[in-house]
């Protein structure tokens, strides 16, 4: 007989937690009537970005210290065979 009791309370105790969890969803409040259907709004379109000029180049970097950091060897550790 207890065994019946608390399988009653625990499920009294799983549905009211299931039944608070799917009323705090929009989909089924409206379809309960608790709240109006509102229709879907479309979204203004974005205004485009402009493009970069990739016809122009870009003012460059000195090649001398640009290349003495690229391959410089004792960047790197020394490593002996």
């Amino acid at each position: 007989m207890l065994n019946f009791f608390f399988g009653t309370v625990a499920g009294g105790l799983i549905v009211g937690v299931l039944t608070i969890a799917a009323a705090r969803q929009p989909e089924v409040q409206a379809r309960l009537g608790l709240r109006p259907v509102l229709p879907p709004m479309a979204l203004a379109a974005a205004p485009k970005a402009p493009e970069p000029d990739c016809g122009r180049r870009q003012e460059a970097a000195p090649n001398g210290a640009a290349q003495e950091i690229l391959f410089n060897r004792q960047r790197f550790w020394s490593v002996s065979p």
